[in-house]
């Protein structure tokens, strides 16, 4: 494959004021969609259902357009790991302003299958290849919410990590990160060296949207097709996924005639008191 043509010690580390950023985005069922369980109950139905960018990837790819909007650095790599169709996601990410893509190419389903630590051991052999001084993710995917690949990777690569980052802001001499992050207790101020993994929570940015020009322009700018299984990693499940099931339908509310009758309900029949 042409995506291993030049060797680690041919594409070194851009300079200091030339960062490289690596952006990695999911497609998932589109957020505005009601999901359907399958009859059998093993999973959800992606049967002619809007699929769409992940929204906290959204934010990730909108957080590295400003990072290079402001000279921070000078390439903005999208990547994604999934099947054919994955490749409208990354167009979406070329469209809003990213410069090329790499599309990491399986049939395993994303929701499921494709657990975060293979997506974390496959981002882990991206960045080794392309030598990116930051690494960009969402903080979760919509549909397992798991919240783990970002810390995965930051672990697998012995990098810093700031997750759920609110602020990002690069230092003077372009070495390290300012990152607030949202924490239970309120607002944590982190410092971290760079390289680093950077995870984006809701209120980091508002995403911009990719217009029809853009979406044009998004067809020519190069992706690169990579096999996820060409790389050695083994990427079967760990986690296997035993029954999928709808939420109870909620039950109808009642009027109650005095703040007694209130209380007894909550008492006696919610039973929250």
């Amino acid at each position: 494959s042409s995506f291993w043509a030049q060797t680690r010690e041919q594409q070194p580390r851009p300079a200091r004021g030339k960062m490289r950023a690596l952006v990695a985005v999911k497609r998932v069922v589109d957020y505005a969609v009601k999901v359907r369980v399958k009859p059998d109950k093993t999973g959800i139905d992606l049967n002619n259902v809007k699929m769409s960018m992940n929204p906290f990837c959204e934010i990730a790819v909108e957080e590295g357009l400003r990072l290079k909007e402001k000279g921070h650095i000078s390439e903005l790599v999208a990547v994604s790991a999934g099947p054919d169709k994955a490749s409208e996601t990354l167009r979406q990410a070329l469209a809003m302003g990213a410069d090329r893509a790499i599309h990491l190419k399986t049939d395993l389903r994303t929701d499921q299958e494709l657990q975060p630590l293979a997506v974390a051991k496959l981002l882990a052999k991206i960045v080794e290849k392309e030598t990116p001084s930051v690494v960009l993710l969402g903080k979760q995917a919509i549909d397992d919410d798991s919240n783990q690949t970002g810390a995965l990777l930051a672990g697998l690569l012995k990098w810093p990590q700031a997750g759920c980052a609110s602020k990002v802001e690069v230092d003077e001499g372009k070495t390290a990160l300012q990152v607030e992050r949202e924490v239970d207790a309120g607002i944590q101020e982190v410092k971290v060296p760079l390289p680093a993994v950077v995870t984006a929570d809701l209120r980091l940015n508002e995403p911009r949207y990719a217009t029809l020009p853009n979406l044009m322009k998004a067809k020519k700018k190069p992706m690169e097709v990579v096999d996820a299984s060409s790389f050695g990693i083994d990427l079967a499940p760990r986690l296997q996924v035993l029954k999928v099931e709808e939420p109870p339908a909620r039950a109808g509310g009642v009027k109650v005639n005095s703040i007694d009758e209130l209380i007894d309900k909550l008492k006696n029949e919610a039973k929250v008191l």
